[in-house]
């Protein structure tokens, strides 16, 4: 499914980015297919968060230098990560997203520049995301700012 890109993503060529250790880089060229946040149960255990940003290229868009470490997550799909430092990188399944390279968009050298223009996977978000900017809010760490 591709999921429209809401107008206010910056409208770069091409993006960059790396694993926290920069064993692995990439460059992409072209817009995106889609930047979304997916709640999807496989991306909370694969990420350990509550959600992972993906921001979507077609295969020959990309370009990486290194080689990642390869995870077979499910039957169809695979996941890719910096084998160093274990940063999850890339997804790629071809029976539901064919020719697609999703990346994790925190890991994109401009994140802050590049917000994503949809949630995915709503079904599976945690209830308590509901009430997250409800929650006390603090610089740097309780007690240090």
């Amino acid at each position: 499914m591709r999921v429209p890109i809401a107008s206010h993503v910056a409208m770069t060529q091409t993006y960059t980015g790396a694993c926290h250790c920069g064993a692995i880089r990439y460059t992409t060229t072209g817009e995106p297919q889609h930047h979304a946040l997916c709640h999807c149960t496989d991306c909370r255990r694969w990420s350990g968060a509550p959600m992972v940003g993906w921001i979507a290229f077609t295969e020959d868009q990309v370009t990486v230098t290194g080689t990642p470490a390869t995870y077979a997550s499910s039957e169809e799909a695979t996941r890719q990560f910096c084998g160093t430092c274990g940063t999850g990188l890339f997804y790629r399944n071809p029976v539901y997203l064919p020719g697609i390279v999703d990346i994790q968009s925190g890991t994109l050298d401009d994140y802050a520049g590049n917000p994503p223009g949809a949630q995915i996977m709503v079904k599976d978000r945690v209830a308590w995301m509901d009430d997250v900017e409800t929650l006390p809010r603090f610089a740097t760490y309780p007690g240090m700012d």
